[in-house]
C-alpha cells in the first residue's frame, strides 16, 4: 500500500516560499503521492438561513491545477491528486485541458479524484444546474477520456456537444480518473466509468460492502479488478503508533492501495515542518 498525504489546504497558508517548501520535504519524506481538497468559494455564515455546511468562507481552499503546477515544478517523484475535484460544477473542455497540460508538465504525475460535489451555493455561483449531477458526471469523464486521446471528435451528449473539435497539446497517456463516492447509484457508476474509488469512511464492515458493490459491477461490466485502485486517508492528530498501524493494516487487508495522511488541525497553524513531522511519525509507525 502506498503511503501519500493531504495538503494543508486551510493551514498552510499563501507564502510560496512554504508552500514549494512543504513540497520538496513531502516529497524527501518517500511520499508517494500528495492529495488536494478543492472548492471554489465558501458559504458567508450570515447569510439568510445561517449555514451548516462542514466549511465556509472563512476556510481556504487552494485551487488544484495551479498548485500543483506549481508544485510540479519543484518535484520530480511525488504523484498529485484531486481529493476530490467537484467535476460536475466545471466546464468538461476546459478542465480536460487544465489536467493535460498538468499531466504534460509533471511527466504523467496526475490523477484526478472526482464527486458530484454536494454544495449548492458553488453551483449557482458557477452558473451550473445542482440536479442530474450523477448523469452528468458519467457523461462528463466519457467526454474527458475522449478529449485526452482523440486528436478531433465529435460528441453529442445530453448536456455536452462538441463538433469536430479536440484540445492540443494533449498528454502521452490517459489521466486516471478515481470516484469519490459513498451512495450505491454512485459506488456503481465508480465500477463502470472509474480507474479508483475515494472511500469517505473507516475500514469498517460498511466500506467492505461498498468495495463489494464496485467489485459486483466491474464483475458485471466485464472490467477486470487488477489496476482499480482504493484511495484512503487517516488522520495523524489524536492517535498513537499504535492506533495508526492498526488503521493502516485494516485497510490494506481491505485492498486499499494508497494511504494519504492528514495532518489538518495538529495545532501548528502554518508550520511546514511541524505538518512534515507529523506525517514522518505515522510513516514510521505503519511501515513494515
Amino acid at each position: 500500500m502506498k503511503l501519500g498525504i493531504v495538503f494543508p489546504h486551510n493551514e498552510i497558508g499563501t507564502d510560496p516560499g512554504a508552500i514549494r517548501a512543504y513540497a520538496e520535504g513531502a516529497e524527501a519524506l518517500g511520499a508517494d503521492h500528495m492529495l488536494i481538497y478543492d472548492h471554489v468559494l465558501g458559504a458567508d455564515p450570515n447569510r439568510p438561513g445561517g449555514w451548516d455546511g462542514s466549511y465556509d468562507m472563512n476556510d481556504a481552499f487552494h485551487e488544484p491545477f495551479t498548485l500543483f503546477s506549481f508544485m510540479a515544478a519543484v518535484t520530480k517523484k511525488i504523484e498529485f491528486a484531486t481529493s476530490i475535484l467537484v467535476l460536475t460544477q466545471r466546464q468538461t473542455a476546459l478542465v480536460a485541458k487544465q489536467a493535460a497540460e498538468l499531466a504534460i508538465l509533471s511527466e504523467n504525475r496526475f490523477r484526478m479524484g472526482i464527486g458530484v460535489g454536494w454544495n449548492k451555493v458553488e453551483f449557482e455561483a458557477l452558473g451550473v444546474p445542482f440536479a442530474d449531477r450523477g448523469a452528468r458526471q458519467a457523461e462528463q469523464v466519457d467526454l474527458l477520456r475522449r478529449l485526452w486521446t482523440e486528436d478531433s471528435l465529435t460528441f453529442k451528449g445530453d448536456t455536452h456537444t462538441v463538433t469536430q473539435a479536440g484540445i492540443l497539446p494533449r498528454p502521452s497517456q490517459s489521466i486516471p480518473i478515481w470516484l469519490g463516492c459513498s451512495v450505491p447509484a454512485a459506488l456503481r457508476r465508480c465500477g463502470r466509468i472509474g480507474d479508483g474509488w475515494f472511500p469517505l469512511g473507516r475500514p469498517d464492515v460498511k466500506s467492505k460492502n461498498m468495495i463489494d458493490i464496485i467489485r459486483a459491477e466491474r464483475e458485471k461490466a466485464g472490467l477486470s479488478w487488477d489496476g482499480f485502485g482504493i484511495q484512503a486517508q487517516a488522520q495523524s492528530r489524536g492517535g498513537d503508533p499504535d492506533r495508526w498501524k492498526i488503521h493502516h493494516d485494516n485497510w490494506r487487508d481491505l485492498g486499499c492501495t494508497h494511504l494519504a495522511i492528514v495532518t489538518h488541525y495538529i495545532g501548528n497553524g502554518q508550520d511546514v515542518d511541524a505538518h512534515l513531522s507529523s506525517a514522518e511519525k505515522y510513516f514510521d509507525a505503519v511501515k513494515d
